[in-house]
């Protein structure tokens, strides 16, 4: 068995039940810190995030640094002193004394941690179960005696908890398994990327840039919090043209991180009312609020077509208005936005 340091089994458990712990992401780095501290008696350390777009580490709980050194962590400066120490590779800590590159080398070392009195210190990137890296942790000691090897071998074996612990993506997994047989997702970020979204695969229509997360991005714009709309698509197997998935935008929390915006999430299409596809394609344009003259022309297609149309939409909807109409394919995600059809022009 491998060597613990004192209260080290204690701490193990603890940080266990910390990961499962229903609180935020920063309440459950401070707990961390509290905990670890039992195993190396630091005078400073950080847990933070990374920002994977900006490439900016973004400080969830900060003790014991100056303003400087707070400063110099938080920028993009030092991912190249990450990229230097191979912690974006390699998941084991390292130590001051055990550093691949002579600590002369380390900018943050040499300008904002030794000449303040720290004599060693230790860092970890933070990589998920599922390998995905989201983070450091770092510690200082005014000691070269601490961390000790033991402790070092102790948290990188916690490290993976840990990372689970203060995760961004458990709480936004949580909201996308309530979509009733999703088949896919992605985090939206605010830069338009799409991230991996633990336990989703990804789809096609959910590549940076497609129209699809840019109807997304507009429904978040209009200040909505949840969206679900239809996207047709083009079945490659089968002549059937008339296919369509169900999309599902969730808005993030003001809790989670500021460079992740939505949640969007695949799924089958449900029940769409017996709506064709010229049906469904016009309800959308009423959703938009085109009038039917405009529909007309868009289309290609007589006034006297569409308010045949509209007519069969209002009774397979079961409603008196083409306004209660716009209304109920919203709440039951029958909107297919004017984008994803390609009809050109403006209401």
């Amino acid at each position: 068995m491998r060597e613990l340091p004192p209260a080290g089994l204690d701490v193990a458990i603890e940080v266990g039940w910390i990961a499962s712990a229903p609180a935020s992401n920063e309440e459950r780095a401070e707990a961390l810190l509290e905990s670890l501290r039992r195993v190396v008696p630091f005078q400073a350390a950080r847990i933070a995030l990374l920002d994977p777009k900006r490439r900016e580490p973004v400080s969830l709980v900060v003790e014991g640094y100056d303003d400087r050194a707070r400063t110099y962590f938080d920028s993009p400066a030092v991912v190249e002193e990450l990229e230097l120490l191979g912690l974006f590779r390699e998941r084991r800590p390292v130590l001051i004394r055990d550093l691949p590159v002579p600590p002369a080398e380390v900018r943050g070392w040499v300008e904002f941690l030794e000449p303040v009195g720290f004599r060693e210190g230790l860092a970890v990137g933070l990589f998920t179960p599922d390998g995905r890296f989201v983070g450091l942790l770092g510690m200082n000691t005014d000691s070269a005696a601490h961390p000790t090897d033991a402790a070092r071998d102790l948290i990188g074996l916690l490290a993976p908890g840990i990372a689970h612990a203060v995760d961004p993506l458990n709480p936004i997994t949580a909201a996308a398994r309530l979509v009733q047989d999703a088949t896919a997702g992605i985090v939206l970020t605010r830069a338009g990327d799409a991230l991996p979204l633990p336990g989703l695969p990804a789809h096609p229509l959910l590549t940076a840039g497609s129209t699809v997360l840019t109807v997304a991005t507009g429904l978040l714009a209009g200040g909505a919090v949840h969206a679900g709309f239809l996207c047709p698509y083009a079945r490659w197997d089968t002549s059937d043209d008339h296919g369509y998935f169900r999309l599902t935008v969730l808005a993030l929390p003001s809790q989670a991180p500021q460079y992740l915006e939505a949640v969007v999430v695949v799924s089958p299409p449900g029940d769409i009312s017996a709506l064709t596809p010229r049906e469904l394609q016009i309800l959308g344009l009423l959703v938009e609020g085109w009038p039917n003259p405009r529909i007309a022309g868009a289309l290609v297609i007589t006034e006297h077509t569409v308010a045949t149309h509209v007519e069969h939409i209002l009774t397979k909807l079961a409603v008196p208005t083409r306004t209660a109409a716009a209304v109920r394919a919203l709440r039951q995600g029958l909107y297919v936005p004017r984008l994803l059809t390609g009809v050109q022009g403006r209401a």
